[in-house]
């Protein structure tokens, strides 16, 4: 369930990333060669309306943001100053970090509720009452955005959607914490996939190597072989006289 959790969570925010520069990539092109008079294609990229471009990518960014600060907790890319912190001892450091985790914890959690809260009241109940079929003249249908014309409650469910998934995290974070006194670190020179191929070549180097190592061993074991050896000395070394003459 937790592996299932963090990949969706990790495919929300590459697909929102992705999505959003491709969309700012084509308004920006849009945009410029839309000035251009070439005849033909100017009547057609006028054509094209790219007015709710910046309006989806903002809601894109905003909902990228609470789900990248969740994994940021996860993973631990987030800054902290814990120069003081990583001064104490051992048992009071501990109880500092783990005040700071239920902090963030109860922090995100009360975010969330007052966002759902928010969410709520702002036509999702309406919503929701209007799918189930459930009949209430008196509420409030909720606003629409601008250019895209949504309902304003979806955008804004990205506040306690990721609050709450950021509250998971840091007690998640506790937990694990408490059981083995480590706490996550990102380690920011590392590449996804490159520490395989690493050892992928390593692996071949050490093989090449090898091979290189014997074929030199065979060839100096020939050697020793081809070098006569004087037949009164042992191993061919000649030994001094009495008087120190050779």
């Amino acid at each position: 369930m937790n592996k299932l959790l963090n990949h969706l969570e990790e495919a929300i925010i590459t697909f929102l990333m992705g999505a959003a520069t491709v969309i700012i990539f084509l308004s920006v092109v849009h945009r410029y060669l839309s000035g251009y008079d070439i005849p033909g294609l100017q009547d057609w990229l006028l054509s094209l309306n790219f007015s709710w471009a910046q309006e989806l990518c903002i809601i894109m960014f905003v909902w990228m943001a609470k789900f990248g600060a969740a994994y940021g907790v996860r993973t631990g890319i987030h800054v902290g100053v814990d120069v003081v912190i990583n001064r104490l001892k051992t048992a009071n450091r501990a109880k500092f970090v783990l005040f700071g985790l239920l902090a963030g914890a109860t922090f995100t959690g009360i975010v969330g509720t007052l966002g759902a809260t928010f969410v709520w009241e702002n036509g999702a109940h309406y919503q929701f009452f209007h799918w189930f079929g459930i009949e209430a003249p008196d509420l409030f249908e909720g606003p629409i955005t601008p250019d895209l014309e949504w309902p304003t409650w979806v955008v804004y469910s990205a506040v306690p959607l990721g609050s709450y998934l950021m509250c998971f995290r840091f007690l998640q974070v506790a937990v694990s914490f408490l059981k083995t006194g480590e706490l996550p670190h990102h380690d920011h020179g590392h590449v996804e996939g490159l520490e395989e191929e690493l050892a992928q070549e390593e692996k071949t180097y050490s093989i090449g190597e090898a091979i290189q190592a014997a074929e030199e061993l065979e060839h100096v074991d020939a050697g020793r072989k081809e070098v006569p050896m004087e037949p009164d000395t042992p191993h061919g070394v000649k030994r001094s006289d009495k008087n120190g003459g050779q």
